[in-house]
């Protein structure tokens, strides 16, 4: 039975524990309470600077990491330790690192056939080589690439490998983890385009996480803003861009390289004050209260919801 949403994330907590002495120690909230959803065949965005807990939830969401808390929901289908197995066919994950993700010592066709061995995806030895073929055409690979090892390949192949891996088993679902963060700008908007080309085709659905909100304003259809563990706002991709309503949101986007100088230099940059505090000691209240320009006493004794501000832009601030 089709859900209404593909993936159902409720209050999600990932914690760490770290020492901090000889026989104590103290819970790194990496994710703290985070939810949210995926619609089927939709791209949700996760942005966020670098340790703020992107990589964490979707690492969480396919229990490479244990969640400490909360529930995922994936077609309606409660996402343990013990159902994940069954899943693991409709949800994939393409890594960030292109140069770490591939085993060495595998050629092409193994990497991309080892789903193929694993869960038993075909009938015989010709059947698995086509099907592998096919993928790699898929994803703008050549024949006379199977033969080859991953080292003998450009960052930009090696991702091409790597999502032609993910795609193996037909998953609904993908984490694409800062997939071209590590790419050139030139290569980033191929890979890019073959993300858009792919859902297309195959109707799969993404998590696309990374920290340039111009790369994800391009490919989703939702973003959601993410700030020391916590989401801080979720909107509807152009809604985010022209009208974002967190204060941080407001930071990322007067960021953003604006390509005409006079437009630029009458545009105000909006740079917090001080640094992330660390998830080891999160302020109480409002997670962005000790870099915020608008912060109040009530920022300070309570965390703010994320609450409907109409349309389905959901923003976790007292002021907003």
């Amino acid at each position: 039975m089709k859900t209404k949403n593909l993936l159902e994330v409720k209050n999600l907590k990932q914690y760490f524990p770290i020492k901090t002495g000889l026989f104590k120690t103290k819970p790194l909230k990496a994710v703290d309470d985070v939810s949210f959803t995926v619609g089927h065949g939709e791209t949700l965005g996760l942005v966020g600077e670098s340790g703020c807990g992107k990589t964490t939830v979707g690492r969480s969401l396919l229990h490479l990491y244990e969640p400490t808390g909360g529930e995922i929901l994936f077609n309606g289908c409660k996402v343990t330790k013990k159902t994940i197995g069954s899943l693991r066919r409709e949800m994939q994950m393409v890594f960030q690192d292109p140069y770490s993700s591939l085993n060495p010592r595998m050629t092409v066709e193994d990497i991309i056939g080892e789903p193929f061995d694993v869960h038993k995806l075909y009938s015989g030895r010709k059947e698995r080589r086509e099907k592998i073929l096919s993928l790699m055409e898929l994803v703008g690979l050549n024949a006379e690439h199977a033969t080859r090892y991953a080292h003998e390949f450009s960052g930009g192949q090696r991702q091409r490998i790597g999502i032609a891996r993910a795609l193996a088993v037909n998953p609904k679902f993908i984490v694409c983890d800062e997939p071209v963060s590590a790419l050139d700008v030139s290569i980033q908007a191929q890979i890019i385009n073959m993300f858009e080309d792919l859902q297309a085709k195959l109707g799969v659905a993404y998590l696309f996480i990374a920290h340039d909100l111009l790369v994800v304003h391009h490919i989703s259809n939702r973003i959601a803003v993410m700030y020391l563990g916590k989401i801080v706002e979720i909107s509807d991709s152009d809604a985010l861009k022209t009208n974002p309503m967190h204060p941080y949101t407001q930071s990322l986007l007067s960021a953003i390289p604006i390509p005409d100088p006079k437009t630029a230099r009458s545009r105000r940059r909006i740079v917090p004050e001080g640094d992330v505090p660390s998830p080891l000691n999160v302020p109480e209240g409002c997670a962005f209260q000790t870099r915020c320009r608008r912060v109040s006493q009530k920022c300070t004794q309570s965390c703010p919801p994320l609450c409907d501000k109409g349309n389905g832009h959901l923003v976790a601030c007292w002021h907003a």
